[in-house]
């Protein structure tokens, strides 16, 4: 019938039924520096395997978290989702905000300094833009 509806398939509905949206935003998204700083709480990491094994240009993921010592504590974590530390108190004010609005946050390791049973890792925090 002329008057008929019809949906046409095309490529990217293929493409996200298979891969979901993530793959198809993926080329389309960029990353802004935001601010260099350092994961803190490591020495209140449980899991030491995680420190041990984290290494310069490693990929973090960064999580708000309900704390009850800091309204603003957020998570930072390995792609594996295994927890690292936090951002530290004096700079999450505003990262908190910015993921408490909906925005995606990421990080990458700098640099990884272990000293005895104490590991600084320098990061880097990114805003991923759509």
């Amino acid at each position: 019938m002329p008057n008929e509806l019809s949906i046409k398939e095309s490529g990217l509905l293929d493409v996200i039924k298979d891969n979901g949206i993530g793959e198809v935003l993926k080329p389309l998204t960029q990353e802004i520096h935001l601010f260099d700083s350092f994961v803190a709480g490591t020495s209140y990491i449980t899991d030491r395997k995680a420190l041990d094994e984290v290494a310069s240009g490693e990929r973090l993921k960064l999580r708000r978290e309900d704390n009850k010592f800091d309204d603003n504590a957020i998570n930072i974590l390995r792609e594996d989702g295994t927890k690292i530390g936090y951002v530290p108190e004096k700079d999450n004010v505003v990262f908190a905000r910015l993921l408490d609005a909906g925005k995606v946050l990421s990080a990458k390791i700098i640099s990884v300094e272990r000293k005895g049973s104490f590991t600084k890792i320098a990061i880097s925090i990114y805003l991923v833009d759509f």
